[in-house]
């Protein structure tokens, strides 16, 4: 297993939607290959041969090999897909937390470049882009026929310089245009206030290199502010599209006993198949210092409410759910979008990359993830909408086309898995109706980090404080 993270040092956010992906060298292409479908390449032979000669235009050979290697991992499903060396080295510079852009989680639907998630205090969320936003247009030039890697591409640049954006949304007649300069992206993954005394509120905006290390440094910190321990804490996962995985794995070590599971993976191969406990190898990278021998003692018992929604996915998601299964928290909110499956990123020897779909992720009970999500115990629905992402995230995994199935034999997870129902582990979800309106965007005052508005947060400390009581007596 410690060979296998070691593999994975260069664990990446994936341009697409949320994802956890690691990293894997030639292990996987050492097997013995399976025999080749010797009549389909001679077919595939011979479209290239008539493409080359009879196509309108001449067509270089490179562009031809380039387009058919990214039509046959795009027809995979919508996270497969193949990273030329720019991609490639955005992948893994955007797990460091910086990067220039414009500070959007974008994926694509309809052959347009779909927001999923602006990250907080970026060019893009200042601008008011909204999760849903459909891009049509990135300056004069449209989006559709672009791949979403060139569309990235064109958004990315020097920082300092212009973009025109020109959106569609939701119940908006007409088309938006935003005019965004492009900055220095450095995302603050880690954010926390004492809320009142005793009760302390962490927000993870995404799982970075250094996110488990600034967990532990704001627990402390709320240790510090309250002089003395904490009797209930909110995790904030809502919106937070996912990341690295060994960063996940750290994050739910922080609240979880050593050695219990956080997650395990499912797959063909040997190499896919893994159990992540909560044990240095699996969340440390090599040569790291174990930040988790820094926790404040009450980390391991304190009352917890983990906060998810529909835009919480991947590694978000594999936190929720460990924490749900070992009975450490209570999950509140709506469905998580059901990001359950892994991509391992494998270099090739031109400098370029495929992101590959190689396994499945569960949780410790057994749970598949994917196109299913995790169910809250208690589902309440955002009364009023944060300002992080203005507009509810509708789409989920399971409205996909080419989503990869649940994995457990039923295809129809996603739907069963509806608010009021039972989950999976037997455990009942109840259901809250919000009394505020679910159109009123939230207004953050000045240092404010959640708003004293947000109806989830304040069922969720109201749930805790209710807990506080029954233990005192």
């Amino acid at each position: 297993m410690h060979s296998k993270l070691k593999q994975a040092g260069l664990i990446g956010v994936g341009i697409l939607l949320g994802t956890a992906l690691t990293l894997n060298y030639p292990a996987v292409a050492e097997r013995e290959p399976e025999p080749l479908p010797i009549e389909d390449l001679r077919a595939f032979t011979e479209i290239f041969g008539k493409i080359k000669n009879d196509y309108v235009e001449s067509v270089e050979d490179k562009k031809l090999i380039t387009e058919a290697i990214n039509g046959m991992l795009s027809g995979l499903d919508p996270h497969s897909a193949y990273l030329d060396p720019e991609a490639f080295k955005e992948l893994q510079v955007g797990t460091q937390g910086e990067f220039g852009g414009l500070g959007i989680e974008v994926g694509m639907e309809d052959g347009f470049v779909k927001v999923v998630s602006p990250i907080e205090d970026t060019p893009a969320f200042k601008a008011g882009l909204k999760s849903g936003d459909l891009i049509i247009k990135l300056d004069e030039t449209p989006v559709k026929g672009m791949t979403l890697n060139d569309a990235v591409k064109r958004m990315r640049g020097k920082p300092g310089t212009d973009i025109t954006l020109t959106i569609m949304r939701k119940g908006v007649a007409k088309p938006i245009t935003a005019v965004i300069t492009r900055a220095v992206i450095k995302i603050r993954s880690v954010k926390h206030t004492l809320v009142e005394p005793d009760f302390g509120y962490v927000r993870v905006t995404q799982f970075q290199e250094h996110t488990g290390e600034a967990l532990v440094s704001a627990l402390n910190d709320l240790e510090d502010k309250n002089k003395g321990a904490l009797k209930g804490l909110i995790l904030d996962l809502r919106n937070d599209p996912g990341g690295l995985l060994n960063t996940a794995v750290g994050v739910s070590g922080a609240f979880l006993k050593e050695g219990e599971l956080v997650v395990y993976t499912d797959g063909r191969t040997e190499d896919a198949k893994m159990r992540l406990t909560n044990t240095r190898e699996n969340y440390l990278r090599p040569g790291e210092q174990d930040y988790l021998r820094k926790l404040p003692r009450w980390a391991k018992t304190v009352p917890m409410a983990v906060l998810i929604n529909g835009g919480s996915a991947s590694a978000s998601e594999i936190v929720a759910g460990a924490l749900q299964d070992h009975k450490r928290a209570i999950i509140v909110g709506t469905q998580s979008f059901g990001k359950g499956s892994v991509q391992t990123i494998l270099p090739l020897n031109n400098g370029t990359a495929i992101k590959l779909t190689t396994a499945r992720y569960y949780t410790p009970n057994g749970r598949s993830i994917q196109a299913t999500g995790i169910t809250p115990d208690l589902v309440i629905e955002e009364g009023t909408v944060s300002q992080s992402s203005e507009e509810k995230l509708d789409v989920r995994e399971a409205d996909l086309d080419r989503h990869l199935s649940n994995g457990n034999g039923d295809d129809n997870a996603a739907q069963k898995a509806k608010p009021g129902k039972s989950d999976k582990s037997g455990k009942p979800a109840g259901k809250e109706k919000p009394a505020a309106d679910t159109k009123t965007p939230l207004k953050l005052e000045p240092g404010e980090i959640v708003s004293k508005q947000d109806y989830q947060f304040n069922q969720a400390l109201t749930l805790l404080k209710g807990l506080n009581l029954l233990q005192r007596k």
